[in-house]
């Protein structure tokens, strides 16, 4: 028996009141109807219908089981509309982790936005530096920064980040700009005093005797640290000394004319930007859509510099 082909014509005959009316509906024999009730009715060990010449009346299990038809027919159809061409229409919740400073200019801007093109998801965004394990606290897929630890997680590539050494231009009038990454020690340095990203100091690359170039890490000091990158960047802005910072906070104020970037030349290369998600065999379409969303934005060339 087609189960799903028989819910459907025990729904159709039960909302029409007759095997006839359904039968004409469907462009089908009423005797083929007929049979198909019979074989549900047999599956299902209970009386759908009361049937007889002049109408046909619900039992108490028919009526029950009527309003049960009526609702899984209606997720099928909602199921098919979601991946069919055209029809594409995403629903549930969604739940997003991001880091907090990248999240609050990169993300955040682009959840309104999202939820507006589909307005039957609805959306949690967690701001977090910690490291959110996805699987354990109900996450569907965080945006991560930087260089990625093992993981089993799915990792895919938004978007290249650098890190760029900057300072306001009214340091550099009175200080001085910094050469090479060794003359940092003479410079006031704005430092995180608590990241796992930067244990190993600044990274830079600088020539070998034979030309080649080779990735080495600094650990510059200064009088000012902070475990928030945000108020790095704001003394940053303020005159109070250089920072290594990400290309997605510093590059709009670059362009602005209130930054200015030094050891330009000694920049390392860039690591990655990151949607990751646990592995599943089949990703709920608001996740897929969202993933997409981010690709979409992340790929404009002026993305991370519109400020």
């Amino acid at each position: 028996m087609d189960k799903l082909r028989a819910f459907e014509t025990f729904v159709a005959v039960a909302t029409r009141g007759s095997l006839s009316a359904a039968a004409r509906a469907e462009g089908v024999a009423p005797a083929i109807i007929g049979r198909r009730l019979d074989a549900l009715e047999a599956h299902l060990g209970v009386k759908l219908l009361v049937r007889t010449t002049r109408r046909i009346t619900l039992t108490h299990e028919g009526s029950a089981f009527l309003e049960d038809c009526q609702r899984l027919l209606a997720d099928v159809a909602n199921a098919e509309a979601s991946v069919s061409a055209g029809g594409v229409k995403a629903s549930g919740h969604l739940r997003i982790t991001a880091p907090a400073g990248f999240g609050r200019r990169h993300v955040a801007p682009l959840v309104p936005r999202f939820r507006d093109l589909h307005p039957e998801v609805t959306i949690s965004l967690n701001l977090s530096d910690r490291v959110v394990d996805l699987a354990a606290e109900g996450y569907d897929c965080a945006v991560r920064v930087g260089d990625l630890p093992d993981s089993s997680l799915v990792s895919v590539r938004l978007a290249d980040n650098r890190r760029r050494c900057v300072a306001a231009p009214r340091y550099l009038r009175q200080h001085g700009v910094p050469r090479h990454p060794s003359e940092l020690a003479r410079f006031d340095c704005l430092t995180l005093s608590s990241d796992a990203s930067q244990t190993r100091g600044w990274a830079f690359t600088v020539p070998r005797e034979d030309d080649s170039r080779e990735v080495v890490h600094f650990k510059p000091s200064g009088p000012l640290d902070c475990s928030d990158g945000q108020v790095l960047h704001d003394w940053c802005l303020a005159g109070y000394g250089i920072a290594w910072r990400s290309t997605w906070e510093v590059d709009a104020e670059i362009q602005a004319g209130l930054l200015e970037p030094v050891l330009e030349d000694y920049s390392a290369p860039p690591n990655g930007i990151y949607v990751m998600f646990p592995q599943r065999k089949h990703l709920p379409l608001r996740l897929r859509l969202w993933i997409d969303w981010l690709r979409h934005h992340y790929a404009q060339p002026d993305f991370f510099t519109r400020g």
